[in-house]
């Protein structure tokens, strides 16, 4: 099978497809809340910018940020499991609603504020791929505001062949598709919107623009990993220092940091 060099989860290339062909974000945005196409009367894209210097920055995220019918939207995608996604999406969360009171307002004119997560990574037990939290008391579940809510889309749960029928299934096999077969297998089903989005793909895809994007942004993702990388040998030298002041062994010291042989002979030498 043919992979392909960029997925609809590279987050630049998410980016500019859906900033650049609103309406496809429109029609992803009302399946994935469950609601027609025809019920969003009112559709903002706030953040369309896509500056180099955005991009480049190393605390950069690639969501998009809405208003749909006067709610708050934030559309994020996920794709490493750094094990704290469910503490970062609260915090999205709390960064939208929590910025969208005008001054001279009261806090009952606060919006709806949601936050759509897709994630290429599994985040609950359950089989089900699609969870959506809200604020309840926890024994009568009763509802606290309607202004809180969380969706999640877990994309390893989506099931290989989904029907042409299904528009949330069908949307997610785009974003987990990996291969040119997969996508041409979504194609084959002749759904307008699916046809609409891989043609959109196939032409973002291949602009400069993309690939001077994608280029800052892979530069930075090594950069940051090259300082984490040094930072973390850094600390496990110091550990080896201490280690020898300690008197343990060199191949406790060893198993204990992972340094190599050398590393450690080459410390004791320098004392």
């Amino acid at each position: 099978m043919a992979k392909l060099k960029y997925t609809f989860k590279n987050d630049v290339l998410f980016r500019l497809i859906f900033i650049k062909y609103p309406d496809l974000l429109k029609k992803l945005v009302a399946v994935l809340l469950g609601i027609t196409y025809e019920s969003i009367t009112d559709f903002i894209i706030i953040n369309t910018d896509m500056l180099p210097e955005i991009v480049g920055d190393k605390f950069c995220v690639l969501d998009i940020n809405m208003t749909v019918n006067g709610q708050r939207i934030d559309l994020e995608l996920q794709v490493e499991n750094e094990g704290d996604y469910s503490d970062r999406s609260l915090y999205y969360w709390a960064r939208e609603y929590s910025t969208a009171l005008k001054e001279s307002e009261k806090y009952s004119d606060l919006p709806r504020t949601i936050v759509i997560s897709i994630v290429a990574f599994k985040m609950f037990g359950c089989a089900e791929f699609h969870s959506e939290f809200h604020a309840l008391e926890i024994t009568r579940h009763e509802r606290l505001t309607d202004k809180f809510c969380l969706h999640y889309f877990e994309l390893p749960k989506i099931p290989k062949t989904v029907s042409k029928d299904d528009k949330l299934k069908l949307w997610l096999s785009l974003f987990n598709a990996e291969t040119e077969e997969e996508l041409k297998r979504i194609e084959e089903m002749e759904v307008s919107e699916m046809s609409h989005a891989i043609k959109a793909y196939r032409h973002v895809s291949a602009t400069d623009e993309f690939k001077e994007l994608e280029r800052i942004r892979s530069k930075t993702r090594h950069n940051e990993a090259s300082a984490l990388d040094h930072a973390r040998h850094k600390e496990k030298r110091e550990i080896a220092k201490n280690a020898l002041q300690m008197n343990m062994s060199n191949d406790d010291i060893i198993k204990l940091t992972g340094l190599t042989r050398e590393e450690i002979e080459e410390l004791q030498n320098a004392d």
